[in-house]
């Protein structure tokens, strides 16, 4: 059965195609009418509908790909060109209307989940073969005295997937690890950094970064200068994130806690038993990374989350702030420095 990545989700997708059609149109024209007086938003709307149309071509691509080396070559150029739209929504994210905002972020989540499903259906399969049946018993008696005792079960560990393969370089399945990068002397400064399938660790970002994708952490800290973009949250229970950037999308996270400052509104969903606080970090050049990255203003917007899976007017039950008596105070990070790991 093919994929449809651009089709709307339940509920309010409908809307967000619809909508998403309205925007096309107007970026169409908005383009072969190009001039100075276009307004921002005329402008990102011209440049989302080339990015959202590659997108989805990009994932077509992948649809009608065989052989397994043009398969993965596929899956990459499409994660590759969702990544431009994430982070050229996030470049806009502070001038564009809320209702423009959350249609353009509907349409990512939409071609991610395209993207993955793609991803999922492409792997390679195990192939079938036909194998005679062994005479053996399945269980054969054993003599008590040479019987090996039964094998213990393994602390859970966390598993690597295909939804932790994502962009960037950064710290990957590790556990009980501090782990310290200093982005402003790094030969990948500005780039993408990952954290994936993580437990138990410290981690610690100094300097300025493109974007962070953060999937499946457990019990960890982690502390991050600023981001340029935004920052994608996954799976995620038991962790404390202190960081800066333009936005912050967070999805399935459990018994968190986030130290922000953000320019747009955090957005969650799928969430629940997550807190919200001011930000809290220091080191040495912060007040530098963050005017360097326009993130030196505190927006105040780390109270103002909006709940995608909570429409009511009232209060959504699945977030909240920290009480003031038990926050972080600032954490100073200047003469963190790297220590052994336990993986």
């Amino acid at each position: 059965m093919d994929l449809e990545p651009d089709q709307p989700k339940a509920a309010a997708g409908g809307g967000h195609r619809k909508h998403l059609a309205m925007l096309e149109r107007l970026s169409k024209r908005s383009s072969s009418s190009a001039s100075a007086s276009s307004s921002p938003v005329e402008a990102f709307l011209s440049r989302f509908a080339g990015a959202k149309l590659a997108a989805e071509s990009a994932l077509s691509a992948c649809r009608a790909s065989s052989p397994e080396d043009q398969t993965a070559s596929s899956l990459a150029a499409a994660a590759a060109s969702i990544d431009d739209i994430d982070r050229l929504v996030a470049e806009a994210s502070h001038t564009l209307p809320p209702y423009e905002l959350r249609a353009a972020l509907a349409a990512a989540a939409d071609l991610r989940s395209g993207h993955r499903a793609a991803a999922s259906e492409l792997r390679p399969k195990k192939s079938f073969s036909f194998r005679n049946k062994s005479r053996t018993p399945k269980n054969p008696p054993q003599d008590p005295a040479t019987a090996l005792p039964p094998l213990l079960p393994c602390p859970e560990q966390p598993k690597p997937s295909i939804n932790a393969i994502l962009p960037g370089f950064g710290f990957r399945g590790r556990n009980g690890a501090t782990l310290v990068k200093d982005l402003r002397v790094s030969n990948d400064k500005d780039g993408d950094f990952t954290l994936a399938d993580l437990a138990f660790c410290e981690v610690y970002l100094k300097g300025k970064c493109r974007a962070v994708y953060i999937h499946r952490l457990r019990n960890c800290r982690v502390f991050v200068g600023a981001v340029l973009g935004s920052v994608l949250i996954e799976d995620v229970e038991g962790c404390t994130f202190v960081m800066a950037a333009h936005q912050i999308r967070i999805h399935e996270a459990r018994a968190t806690d986030f130290y922000l400052r953000v320019r747009s509104r955090p957005i969650i969903e799928d969430c629940s038993g997550v807190r919200f606080a001011p930000h809290a970090l220091n080191y040495e050049g912060i007040e530098e990374d963050l005017r360097e990255s326009e993130l030196e203003e505190e927006t105040g917007n780390w109270a103002n989350v909006d709940d995608f899976k909570w429409l009511r007017a009232v209060q959504s039950p699945n977030w909240c702030l920290v009480p003031e008596g038990e926050r972080l105070q600032t954490v100073d990070i200047s003469e963190v420095c790297e220590q052994g790991d336990g993986t």
